[in-house]
């Protein structure tokens, strides 16, 4: 998106202004390509199938603790631990969509839209507690295995694989290509593999009366919560320290950039995410002096922005168009 501005160079205290050629509307930006761009959570994103989710995953839960407490298993009260983060992924999910729908208002110029990143880190710190918790009473239980009901862990592990089929299917359906909902997907999905160890646990415990495959079923789980806490954290990471989209070759995008007619230079060319699905991209773009004597400026600036949706799909851009003796007295440039 870029923004009106007056056809001038940024001012020697630093400040910048965006060259926009008069008449373009910088409320129209997003239409160069087909279709509009969705900004981070989409407002269409069905809530209901959340909700499901949640309800679900949450009797399950209840249900799940005093089994485990009546059985013994350690797996069982894992899973159930590991469950009630699930059951705070969906509701952090949810209250993250609710302020990403916020407009933008007074100094929130983004509105709330990083709320759905938060969300998915807290996620990820989550699964990394969880999974610490668990890995030490696993080991203590490995070293000193207590007796383990298997018929109940095996019947209750069953459900739990039914139950979080239900709620992974559920969550799938609502819209993934935020971080946010990904990472409460992520929960549930180490859920149901655990679950599925639970199971085969609980099998080698009735045939062999061997207990110690509880922890080592625990032990998997962990390393399940582990390789989700990851990957969320890692992503949401590089939101939060504004680095540039894993899938935007930076020197591609510059390499277009310079192909554009009038164009001469690119430099403070940024590109990050401001929420999933909502990447952006400021640049200073030094063009020849006849792009502004010709009245060029307005054709160029279009150029730019059908050069970064066609090949990039990115919409949100902010450039400042500016002469080439501009940067011999402009601060802070790379």
């Amino acid at each position: 998106m870029s923004e009106r501005a007056p056809l001038c160079t940024g001012s020697d205290d630093g400040s910048r202004s965006h060259a926009v050629a008069p008449g373009h509307d910088d409320h129209k930006g997003h239409a160069h390509g087909s279709g509009g761009h969705t900004h981070g959570v989409s407002s269409n994103a069905d809530r209901r199938y959340l909700w499901g989710a949640l309800l679900l995953l949450g009797s399950f839960m209840v249900a799940e603790v005093v089994v485990a407490f009546i059985s013994g298993s350690l797996a069982l009260l894992s899973d159930a631990g590991h469950m009630l983060s699930d059951v705070g992924a969906i509701g952090a999910a949810l209250w993250a969509m609710h302020l990403s729908a916020k407009p933008a208002r007074g100094s929130w110029t983004f509105g709330w839209k990083r709320a759905e990143i938060l969300s998915a880190a807290g996620n990820g710190i989550t699964l990394l507690v969880v999974s610490g918790i668990v890995a030490f009473e696993a080991i203590r239980r490995l070293i000193n295995p207590p007796a383990v009901e298997g018929g109940a862990v095996l019947i209750v592990a069953l459900v739990g694989v039914a139950v979080n089929i239900g709620a992974a299917w559920l969550v799938a359906r609502a819209n993934r290509t935020s971080l946010n909902v990904e990472g409460a997907y992520q929960h549930i999905l180490t859920d149901l593999y655990g679950f599925i160890g639970t199971v085969i646990a609980g099998v080698v415990i009735l045939l062999t009366c061997w207990t110690r495959a509880d922890p080592i079923a625990s032990l998997i789980v962990v390393g399940l919560m582990l390789y989700a806490a990851w990957g969320l954290l890692r992503e949401s990471g590089r939101v939060l320290l504004e680095g540039a989209p894993k899938d935007v070759d930076l020197e591609d995008l510059q390499k277009h950039l310079l192909e554009t007619p009038h164009v001469l230079s690119v430099h403070d060319l940024h590109v990050w995410t401001v929420t999933s699905d909502l990447p952006a991209v400021s640049a200073h773009v030094v063009v020849s002096d006849e792009c502004f004597t010709n009245c060029d400026a307005p054709r160029t600036l279009d150029e730019l922005q059908a050069c970064l949706h066609g090949h990039f799909d990115l919409e949100h851009s902010t450039f400042q168009l500016e002469p080439a003796g501009h940067a011999a007295h402009e601060s802070g440039t790379h």
